[in-house]
């Protein structure tokens, strides 16, 4: 039986297992993928802890990991068109990814570039959608300066790109560890840690016009003492903090033009994906701790066989 991996309660890593699961079926407007790559986010432990997105059902338990994924569809369901049967296609999944079959809706669901790989794609949904919506929402003008929080992570390097690619000048904050990544991208990195405002200020001259959070908690609430607009403030992380400060989470499209959108951007290197670890899933567990202890850099996808 095709496997998955989930957490069967709510809590922190001992409540993950692998489990067998039947192949899914396609009810309308759906698509059964076989997965072929899932990326990994901060959200997909998140939800194993309670949260879930405002307005979103509760899950069922045991709850696949995964928000995004890279495939071939193997099923399309009633009144579904545009799709068919052996198109390779990338998009956000109804419950879960970290498997050998997902279920996608066809409106978060978008046809794979064929010079874009499984593993490329299976980025694009939650991270590289973030920040491209983030971007936007913002709406600044070249020249404009955009201070990123949490830069070095798979959401935080494509909004650098997207950033630059605007004419942005971009500061990114993000560990020592990740230095030579965020400057690699064309930001001027700050170290994170105590006094960051101040450290901002010393490193990047002259007014921040924007924040694009990606950490939350005191981060946030530092990062904003550098505006004076707070319109221009938005977190992809921290809801409470932000609507506190006069700010806004980022206003997710979830579309499928957003899907092609990023793709198209990928594959004319205005985005590199970045992923810099892959894990079979059999090693799920391993990738997800990767990401949940924050010492990723870019991406971190899991690759199904076929």
């Amino acid at each position: 039986m095709p496997k998955a991996y989930v957490f069967t309660r709510y809590g922190g890593p001992e409540t993950e297992a692998f489990v067998d699961l039947d192949r899914p079926s396609a009810g309308p407007g759906q698509l059964v993928v076989a997965v072929r790559a899932a990326g990994v986010n901060p959200v997909d432990w998140k939800q194993r802890t309670g949260y879930r997105r405002p307005g979103g059902p509760a899950r069922e338990l045991p709850a696949v990991f995964g928000n995004e994924v890279s495939g071939v569809v193997e099923e399309t369901g009633e009144g579904v068109t545009g799709f068919a049967v052996g198109d390779e296609v990338f998009g956000n999944p109804v419950a879960g990814g970290y498997a050998q079959y997902a279920v996608l809706p066809v409106t978060t669901t978008a046809h794979k570039p064929a010079g874009l790989s499984f593993t490329d794609a299976a980025t694009l949904p939650v991270a590289a959608a973030t920040a491209y919506d983030g971007v936007r929402q913002l709406g600044l003008p070249s020249g404009a300066t955009l201070l990123i929080t949490g830069a070095g992570g798979g959401v935080g390097v494509a909004a650098v790109q997207l950033a630059r690619a605007a004419g942005l000048r971009v500061v990114g904050v993000a560990s020592e560890a990740k230095k030579d990544l965020v400057e690699s991208l064309g930001a001027v990195h700050v170290p994170s840690g105590p006094e960051l405002a101040e450290r901002v200020r010393a490193a990047a001259p002259g007014d921040v016009d924007a924040v694009f959070d990606l950490v939350g908690g005191e981060v946030l609430e530092a990062a904003a003492t550098l505006l004076t607009d707070r319109t221009k403030l938005i977190t992809g992380a921290d809801r409470e903090t932000v609507a506190r400060l006069g700010g806004a989470p980022v206003a997710r499209a979830r579309t499928a033009a957003v899907l092609d959108a990023v793709a198209a951007l990928a594959v004319g290197g205005e985005l590199k994906p970045y992923v810099t670890r892959t894990f079979p899933l059999e090693l799920a567990a391993e990738a997800l701790r990767t990401v949940e202890e924050g010492h990723a850099r870019g991406k971190v996808v899991i690759e199904v066989a076929e």
